[in-house]
């Protein structure tokens, strides 16, 4: 995200605001998700981690999906 110039504020909003649109609930250590939410008008992946545990989420990447990789909802790839 720091590479891509998201800042910590947009991810949280996503985080918070948008929808799962992939559960990876196998993954090791910890299941994960793919959550898509917008920038204004710009839409952003973000895929956590979740540690039920110790009840953290650990933002594993942001990024902006690709038109050419994702449906116009940027919820399904092509």
């Amino acid at each position: 995200m720091f590479e891509r110039d998201i800042t910590v504020e947009t991810v949280k909003k996503v985080i918070f605001s948008g929808k799962v649109i992939k559960d990876y609930s196998d993954d090791k250590p910890y299941p994960s998700q793919l959550i898509l939410g917008f920038d204004g008008n710009s839409p952003l992946h973000v895929v956590v981690a979740i540690n039920y545990a110790e009840k953290e989420l650990i933002v594993i990447t942001v990024y902006s999906p690709q038109t050419e990789l994702w449906d116009a909802s940027f919820e399904r790839k092509k």
